[in-house]
């Protein structure tokens, strides 16, 4: 079917590491596949431009200098529903920019990132985003920074822990399978000798995929170091675009690659995958039945999915360089896991997003429109005085 017969969708990520805008480039695809013309937006742009190079840098730099603020953070706004509120509130001078960012005939808006929702949630509740709004969660933990009032939908992974704080209502969750493209399950059918050859890995022996994820985060020397210790494996580390940490591993292992765009035949070509964070590269290695250790889990997102992922049964967490040394050894000599046994039977998240498009108009009408305009300027005006203010409280105080 033609895409303008369907209309257009709004897909809101962020560039900040990888996992949400891989999510948000597979649903695009899937969306594509079923007739929709869908329109990228990245929620860095919506803020001012000096701001959107210290958000990113400043998220990137606490992760790798500061993870106990980062650790801090994450469980103040998760305990404290005034906290995800005041963050609403600074967001709101941004509502008329992403108002303007959804283009007439939009039929549906959907987010894969959580400072969005608090961002969009406000306006589709008082009717100013006039289509459905959907969040599919990249986490196994809806933390309360996804949850905002005015989400219609929540799609969340199998197992995922919820938590309704800051809600305002029961939320309407829907379990789905993983945005994780169909060419991680179909490389099994690449011989494992063929895809070790492709990266030029040794063909004989038990190797140990280490991954960084994009920014190349975490105590990884001392992973590979602990990994390496266990008896008959060989490390393969991939460092993202972090070329500085691949420079300082060179020493510890010959196989360091960086950003590699063949990850689903990587994955087979290795036996275990470690990783830290529990996001995009675990989900990818479940889909591709390669076996998962977490160790040395990031504060924050990365602890809390490891919980979950542990308990479920679908991971194994090492708390300890003993543990992982034993964890490691046990799965690169064990039979993989089906790679269907997470996500068989769930239901597509751009399924799910086509049918509430098919529920619900989506043209929104004249009274909308001439709300917008008035709403967009007054939205301008109170970020102009949310700027000026300050400066004019400290002239007046000298």
């Amino acid at each position: 079917m033609n895409a303008q017969h369907r209309g257009t969708i709004v897909v809101v990520s962020a560039d900040v590491g990888a996992g949400h805008d891989s999510a948000a480039a597979e649903l695009t695809r899937r969306l594509a596949d079923r007739g929709f013309a869908v329109h990228r937006v990245n929620f860095l742009d919506l803020l001012p431009r000096p701001a959107r190079w210290m958000f990113r840098e400043a998220y990137r730099g606490v992760l790798r200098w500061a993870p106990w603020g980062y650790d801090a953070l994450f469980t103040i706004t998760g305990r404290s529903r005034l906290v995800v509120a005041v963050l609403r509130g600074v967001l709101a001078p941004l509502r008329g920019r992403a108002r303007r960012a959804v283009p007439p005939g939009t039929r549906a808006v959907v987010t894969t990132y959580p400072f969005a929702n608090q961002l969009l949630g406000p306006l589709r509740r008082r009717g100013l985003l006039p289509v459905p709004l959907v969040t599919y969660v990249t986490d196994f933990v809806v933390h309360p920074t996804w949850v905002a009032p005015g989400v219609d939908i929540y799609c969340t992974l199998r197992h995922a822990r919820h938590d309704a704080s800051g809600a305002g209502g029961p939320l309407d969750v829907r379990t789905v399978a993983p945005l994780v493209s169909a060419t991680f399950p179909a490389a099994t059918g690449t011989s494992r000798r063929a895809a070790r050859r492709r990266f030029g890995l040794p063909e004989r022996e038990r190797l140990v995929l280490i991954v960084a994820g994009a920014w190349g985060t975490g105590d990884i020397e001392a992973t590979v170091a602990d990994v390496a210790a266990a008896d008959g494996v060989r490390t393969v580390v991939v460092c993202g675009r972090n070329a500085t940490l691949r420079q300082r591993l060179r020493g510890l292992t010959p196989h360091v690659l960086g950003w590699v765009d063949d990850m689903p035949t990587l994955m087979r070509a290795v036996d275990v995958v470690v990783e830290n964070a529990g996001g995009l590269t675990c989900q990818e290695a479940l889909s591709c039945g390669v076996p998962v250790i977490t160790y040395r889990p990031l504060p924050g997102h990365g602890r809390a999915n490891a919980t979950v992922l542990a308990a479920a049964g679908l991971t194994r967490w090492a708390p300890s360089a003993e543990q992982l040394r034993r964890a490691v050894a046990a799965l690169a000599a064990s039979q993989p896991p089906a790679p269907d046994g997470w996500t068989g039977g769930w239901a597509d998240p751009a399924g799910l997003v086509a049918d509430e498009v098919g529920r619900q108009a989506g043209t929104g009408c004249a009274a909308y429109r001439r709300r917008r305009a008035v709403l967009d300027a007054v939205d301008e005006a109170v970020g102009v005085l949310a700027t000026v203010l300050p400066s004019i409280r400290w002239t007046g105080g000298r």
